[in-house]
């Protein structure tokens, strides 16, 4: 392949790509089998970690709001590496930067299977976040090389669309498969995917790209300052819930060290001549509006992972009773990117995006209206959709951002990623952290409130009170025991009756988000199209 003398339409799109010359059709396949591979499993490691924290924590001895690091260093980590690893294929080529990832991620895999540790678990997370952030664009390079240029935009939307599959398939992993001796399962199918992905590019290398000197001494500058900045931010978004967001001191310092530090990379970026984040182009109207719509979306995705499973899990269900509801979800996943990458253009994302966000907030609508002794098969409707609506969504998503790029000029290409890849990995975490934080407060609402319905000095309050304490007769002999007992029974009750509600109302605010960030969408489709059937500029 080093002598294919490549033809001018064969070179890459973006600098850093690898060329794309014409390959058999056993090549063609096997290429495409690889990249579906790459982007179906770079996250799953990490999903497993981030569905099973309670699970994890309980193993490992350790409490959950101190295993909730890990998916905050995962998503830091992911969140900022494309700051360099863009420059990093460009300067030195896709192989010789995602080679040594690969190595090093399996021997720290490695060693954690002989030698498990919260130091060695920590450094994994941080490297399977810098690795999977390569292994995003690396399938996309894959799925490119399998198809004809009149469909290299389907294959982006196919490339991003099977990354959202992590998620329901961390859920249909068995639990006690990961979490026993020490971790043991989990290391070891991270130790495996990562071999597996290693000796398949190995076997079948993408072809060369055009390498050309970019970095520069402040690039390090900036990323040093950058990527401390993120890691705290997102430890105060992960964690803050959990130790509740007033009554933790150190997440008010850890903000206080990071906004500094990103203002001072921001500072020195915006001086620059060459900056690695063009800010001035993120403040433009386009980028702010790719970014807000984006981010929106990426919330409102937020019920799926904590809405729907809190409420299920609040109910006593565990994952093993959620495999068939995951099942679907990933089903709706593999039909949503079949149909977006069929559809995909120029013309058609904004409004693929639009219908993606209705699709959202009906199913978060149909969801609003559950009630304790609700099961997944009430949910299997709703979520799907949601499915369906999160694989319409992501892939035009970052097509419609690659032709901002092509418009601005491919100087911005390494903005874009990282704005896109801030949006949906910080605004994950984000969504997490909103919808736990609303839910919390509407929950200690709805319990003021119906403790004042079914109060004892209250007829029908004191009517249940003394039905629970009755119900207890033949087990409990002491009156004053059976009343206590009694009253904790419907203490609980109200707790979890309380906490329904409070889901019910997180699933109307993401139908508010996800229809209003529809609205906002159409109104700019329909403006664009107004100004030019008006002769005016789109």
């Amino acid at each position: 392949m080093a002598t294919y003398p490549f033809l001018a339409d064969e070179r890459p799109t973006f600098p850093g790509s690898p060329h794309t010359p014409p390959h058999p059709d056993g090549r063609r396949v096997a290429y495409f089998s690889i990249g579906m591979w790459i982007a179906a499993t770079a996250g799953l490691a990490n999903a497993a970690v981030t569905v099973n924290v309670a699970s994890l924590a309980g193993e490992s001895s350790m409490y959950v709001a101190e295993l909730s690091w890990l998916p905050a260093i995962y998503v830091a980590f992911n969140a900022s590496a494309n700051l360099l690893l863009v420059k990093s294929r460009i300067q030195f080529g896709v192989a010789r930067v995602m080679r040594p990832l690969f190595l090093l991620y399996a021997l720290l895999a490695g060693l954690q299977v002989l030698v498990p540790g919260s130091a060695g678990a920590i450094g994994l997370r941080a490297l399977s976040g810098l690795v999977a952030a390569g292994e995003s664009t690396l399938s996309l390079y894959y799925l490119i090389q399998a198809v004809a240029k009149e469909w290299r935009p389907a294959a982006v939307v196919v490339g991003l669309g099977m990354s959202q599959l992590a998620t329901p398939l961390a859920r249909m992993l068995p639990v006690d498969l990961l979490a026993s001796d020490g971790w043991l399962g989990l290391h070891l199918i991270e130790f495996a995917l990562v071999s597996i992905t290693l000796v398949l590019t190995q076997a079948l290398p993408l072809p060369p790209g055009s390498c050309t000197r970019q970095f520069e001494l402040l690039d390090f500058f900036t990323m040093a300052l950058f990527l401390p900045a993120i890691v705290l931010i997102c430890g105060v978004v992960n964690r803050g819930r959990l130790g509740w967001w007033t009554d933790t001191p150190w997440l008010g310092a850890a903000l206080a060290t990071a906004i500094p530090l990103l203002a001072l990379a921001l500072a020195i970026e915006t001086a620059r001549s060459k900056p690695l984040l063009h800010l001035r182009w993120i403040g433009t109207f386009v980028v702010l509006r790719f970014a807000a719509v984006a981010l929106l979306l990426r919330l409102a995705l937020a019920e799926q992972t904590y809405g729907a499973v809190g409420l299920l899990t609040a109910s006593g269900l565990n994952d093993d009773q959620l495999r068939t509801l995951f099942a679907l979800v990933a089903a709706s996943m593999v039909a949503g990117t079949a149909i977006a990458a069929w559809i995909v253009s120029p013309t058609s994302n904004g409004k693929l995006i639009a219908f993606a966000a209705l699709l959202i907030g009906v199913g978060a609508l149909l969801d609003s209206h559950a009630s304790s002794s609700s099961r997944p098969e009430q949910f299997y409707l709703s979520q799907s959709l949601l499915g369906l609506g999160t694989c319409l969504f992501i892939g035009p998503a970052l097509v419609h951002g690659f032709l901002a790029v092509f418009k601005s000029g491919l100087d911005y290409f390494v903005t874009l990623v990282v704005v896109f890849s801030i949006t949906q990995n910080v605004g994950g975490l984000a969504g997490s952290a909103l919808l736990g934080t609303y839910q919390s407060e509407a929950a200690r609402l709805h319990v003021a409130t119906l403790q004042e319905r079914v109060s004892v000095g209250d007829a029908r309050g004191s009517t249940r009170l003394t039905a629970s304490s009755n119900s207890l007769r033949t087990a409990v002999v002491d009156p004053a025991l059976r009343t206590t007992q009694a009253g904790a029974a419907l203490a609980a009750s109200i707790s979890r009756e309380a906490n329904t509600l409070a889901f019910n109302d997180v699933f109307r605010l993401v139908a508010l988000l996800a229809f209003g960030t529809a609205a906002f969408v159409f109104s700019n489709i329909f403006l664009v199209a107004y100004r030019a059937r008006s002769g005016g500029r789109s």
